[in-house]
């Protein structure tokens, strides 16, 4: 199990991959308290599925990137879940990320997600690409996710039909892993759309389609997806994509960094990423060959290190 912190907007940012794995009864119990806690915030009724449950063996499959308050209250998280996908490798879900409400404003739930992200595509496929997945009926979560992932379907960027690979990933979804997306047996899955018809109707998931709190701020986005859903009968969208180490340090090099003082090499004829879920401080975690950090007297590491 490997776990890094870093500060950023006056939150500890932390990293953990698979607790379940690791942590002692003790530890776990803690951490489960501060998660099933901060989701509290976010729901009426706290629903048994994810990390909410509370289990090793739930907690065994899960990526976690969690930002701590400096009063030690855990402010938000975003819990990612690994589906082994025979012909495919592990595939990430991107699951469920929950912020308190005094914490809304900070970007916490981009800043979370890309932590997450990153920090799996770092460790297990730092060249590659990193297949992943989304379930929701939420516009703004299906808008940011065919905004910033690679290849995703469905998607208002691809016109084409769903790749082989897309394909299997989505049928070993809906066969193997409902239940990790709160997903039930009663929903019908539509294989050439990837819709989940009926899956969250009278659930704490169910969304209408005209609240525009959970808009994207791209209106054509809103419209495309609310194209896709029936949101009286309670339908969800999976949409599969990919996320590449490569190709968001080509988009960092070109859009974000002018200065010298990391060492670049600009990739030649990698896909455009969408690489919010790179930022700058991962990207000096990588190019320092995942160094340890320079330690100061009373503060954090500069950038997260994930250690031996």
């Amino acid at each position: 199990m490997k776990t890094w912190t870093s500060h950023q907007r006056n939150y500890r940012i932390e990293f953990v991959n698979r607790p379940g794995r690791k942590y002692s009864d003790a530890r776990l119990a803690t951490l489960v308290a501060e998660l099933r806690a901060t989701a509290a915030t976010c729901f009426e009724t706290l629903p048994d599925y994810q990390v909410m449950k509370g289990t090793r063996e739930e907690l065994s499959d899960k990526i976690l990137a969690m930002a701590w308050r400096r009063d030690g209250r855990m402010a938000g998280f975003c819990s990612c879940v690994v589906l082994p996908v025979p012909g495919v490798g592990k595939v990430l879900h991107l699951g469920l990320t929950c912020v308190r409400p005094e914490d809304r404003g900070a970007g916490l739930t981009h800043l979370l997600t890309r932590r997450a992200v990153s920090g799996h595509l770092l460790r297990h496929r730092p060249l590659g690409k990193v297949w992943v997945s989304n379930c929701a009926a939420v516009l703004s979560s299906l808008g940011s996710v065919a905004l910033h992932f690679q290849d995703v379907y469905p998607s208002p960027a691809r016109n084409s039909s769903p790749s082989q690979t897309h394909r299997r990933i989505a049928a070993a979804i809906n066969q193997h892993y409902r239940s990790k997306m709160f997903v039930p047996e009663t929903a019908t899955f539509d294989a050439e759309s990837f819709i989940f018809r009926g899956s969250i109707k009278e659930t704490v998931f169910a969304k209408e389609g005209d609240d525009s709190r959970f808009f994207h701020r791209q209106g054509s986005l809103n419209d495309y997806y609310r194209s896709l859903i029936d949101f009286e009968r309670g339908d969800e969208v999976l949409q599969i994509g990919c996320a590449s180490t490569v190709g968001a340090v080509k988009h960092l090099y070109r859009k974000r960094f002018s200065r010298s003082d990391i060492p670049l090499v600009q990739p030649q004829s990698t896909p455009e990423p969408l690489a919010v879920f790179l930022d700058e401080e991962t990207f000096a975690m990588q190019s320092d060959s995942f160094a340890p950090p320079p330690v100061v007297a009373g503060s954090l590491p500069a950038y997260p290190y994930l250690g031996d």
